[in-house]
């Protein structure tokens, strides 16, 4: 495991890489917070790719990160996180939604829950989910995050789709 902290307007995030791809994109006061002992000596060299592609994110040029990722997960989580990188830039969609794509529409407790691990924040865009009532929830990085992202998207004029197909 490898890590690097690169500058971004939402504070410090800590990219986590092993050899397979990404395992972690961190916050600062992320919830639930990681152990940092695991994320391995620090790198910079090892994450241009990501470097990059975050720069273009925030400037408004990208929509969709095409990074190599591998996040640590159960199964039932694997699917909900593949099912967040389907809700298009810009847009979100909820508990329930995500629940119906996955054939589970009754688990919509075990998918905020699911949602809550992701460990590949932004990238796995879980700030997209919002309550049935369209009102922002709970988000690792904070509610004021949440927002944050979501107004940076909805103000890009940018109209692609995210270009991630899977995250497993």
């Amino acid at each position: 495991m490898t890590h690097t902290i690169i500058d971004s307007p939402i504070g410090p995030l800590t990219l986590v890489r092993e050899d397979a791809g990404l395992t972690g994109v961190y916050m600062p006061g992320h919830r639930p917070a990681p152990d940092e002992a695991t994320f391995g000596e620090r790198d910079d060299d090892a994450f241009a790719d990501a470097v990059q592609q975050f720069g273009e994110y925030w400037a408004g040029e990208r929509t969709g990160f095409d990074l190599p990722m591998a996040p640590v997960g159960t199964d039932f989580q694997l699917r909900i996180w593949n099912a967040l990188v389907t809700i298009p830039y810009g847009e979100t969609r909820t508990y329930g939604w995500i629940a119906a794509q996955i054939g589970h529409p009754t688990a919509v407790r075990a998918v905020g829950l699911a949602n809550s691990r992701n460990p590949l924040s932004i990238l796995v865009p879980c700030h997209r989910v919002v309550g049935a009532s369209g009102a922002l929830t709970g988000y690792a990085g904070g509610v004021e995050r949440k927002r944050f992202l979501l107004d940076h998207e909805a103000g890009s004029a940018l109209d692609v789709a995210t270009g991630l197909d899977s995250v497993a």
